[in-house]
């Protein structure tokens, strides 16, 4: 795992940035996998400029996020659909219909699950894949477990993650308990990972995904087996 350490948020944001950057040129009709949450939103504005300045091209890409609340309506304004959209999607010149969220709405979420992991599959995999950290050590709402689920599926969201969320939300009474999310084996299957952690309330998990151990007690640590991990943090984030 290569770690870039940051001054600050927004240095970590630009050096996210600028890894997407590079794999567009590279690549031009890649596959990224997209996260949601306060974290990459620096680096999503940074994309955007990049995009309004010529620098990068998002007609060709497609995507594929993490993670979305379950059940959850497309238009609430809380959804990860809607996220995507405000913090990225209407801003560049991507094809909307090459963005894939799951559907918070589907009537039948085990159907939705497997048919998003078979349109991973079909799409030929994530050429890289975009992550931020939960406090406890969750990535997507891959919740620490005895056992972690492979594919994508449906999960309860822990009293930690909900209560995280909540400050998007009127009250915490009104975050969804469950979410549609990536497995293990889904997310490992990138070809390349970035995950970015910023803040002293990471210090715990990024101390846990540099040590030597593997826990499903902290599913992040699972990174630790894949070739091609970055992780991109602030100082405080590094503290321990």
């Amino acid at each position: 795992m290569k770690v870039i350490l940051c001054e600050n948020y927004d240095e970590m944001s630009a050096k996210a940035a600028n890894i997407f950057a590079a794999q567009l040129t590279l690549k031009p009709d890649s596959i990224l996998g997209l996260a949601t949450g306060s974290t990459p939103v620096g680096m999503y504005k940074k994309l955007i400029e990049k995009n309004e300045a010529g620098e990068i091209d998002f007609s060709a890409v497609r995507t594929f996020n993490l993670d979305e609340y379950y059940p959850i309506k497309r238009d609430n304004s809380q959804s990860y659909f809607t996220f995507m959209n405000e913090n990225l999607f209407s801003h560049v010149n991507i094809d909307i219909n090459n963005t894939c969220i799951p559907n918070g709405e589907a009537e039948d979420a085990e159907k939705e699950c497997k048919e998003y992991e078979k349109m991973l599959a079909e799409a030929g995999g994530v050429d890289l894949q975009v992550l931020g950290i939960g406090q406890n050590g969750h990535i997507g709402f891959n919740e620490p477990d005895e056992k972690l689920e492979s594919y994508t599926h449906v999960t309860g969201l822990t009293e930690s993650t909900i209560n995280a969320n909540a400050r998007f939300f009127d009250s915490v009474n009104d975050v969804p308990t469950k979410g549609i999310t990536m497995g293990m084996a889904s997310i490992m299957s990138a070809k390349k990972i970035v995950i970015l952690a910023s803040g002293e309330s990471k210090k715990d998990a990024v101390k846990a995904l540099l040590d030597d151990k593997i826990t499903t007690s902290v599913p992040a640590t699972l990174l630790k087996t894949h070739p091609d991990v970055i992780l991109i943090c602030d100082k405080e984030a590094y503290a321990l």
